[in-house]
């Protein structure tokens, strides 16, 4: 099983606690302190939300790499509500993204590389390996659904046979539009 084959919050949510446990990958003392962006209103309320995100941009990086700082900042950014003023998009904290990337690099999870035009952080085999295993668990806690086989749907459309539809006799067709009363015409509006 790969990190394609769960869903992205379990696996966030089983990478983040997997985090902890790496010495590099530590929130720092002002992280308490910081919104995750200048949209954000107020601060986070969760106590490990610094490895929910490096959680989340290790899997970010792992699926759209190579991503640079500023493609993260707009993916975490937000709508930022200015009262009475229309709502305008903020990017998100770049010094936030910075950090963990930088603890990613130090943990061997990612590093920095060049392919043609594009720069910026991919996964290495470390990476890699490190959510594969978070899948691999998920998806052997999981029960499998069982799917049963599917059965054809029986046919009741009857079927016309080509010569009765042949045999009607133009003439009858014709006596028919005939009889029909014509219906009155309706009232022109002056």
């Amino acid at each position: 099983m790969g990190i394609y084959d769960v869903y992205p919050n379990e696996l966030i949510e089983k990478a983040a606690e997997e985090l902890k446990k790496v010495d590099s990958v530590k929130a720092p003392a002002w992280s308490r302190f910081v919104k995750t962006g200048s949209h954000r209103e107020r601060t986070p309320i969760e106590e490990d939300w610094w490895y929910k995100r490096a959680a989340a941009v290790l899997r970010t990086v792992a699926v759209l790499g190579p991503i640079g700082t500023e493609k993260l900042r707009t993916k975490y950014g937000g709508r930022k509500r200015r009262g009475h003023k229309p709502a305008h998009f903020r990017k998100s904290s770049g010094s936030i993204i910075r950090k963990v990337l930088q603890q990613l690099d130090k943990a061997g999870f990612t590093k920095f590389e060049e392919k043609g035009v594009h720069k910026g952080r991919i996964i290495t085999k470390e990476g890699k390996l490190f959510l594969n295993k978070i899948a691999d668990s998920i998806s052997k806690s999981q029960p499998k659904e069982e799917t049963l086989p599917m059965k054809e749907p029986e046919k009741e459309i009857a079927e016309v046979p080509k010569k009765e539809i042949q045999e009607v006799p133009k003439e009858e067709v014709k006596k028919e539009e005939k009889e029909k009363p014509e219906q009155p015409k309706q009232l022109e509006e002056k």
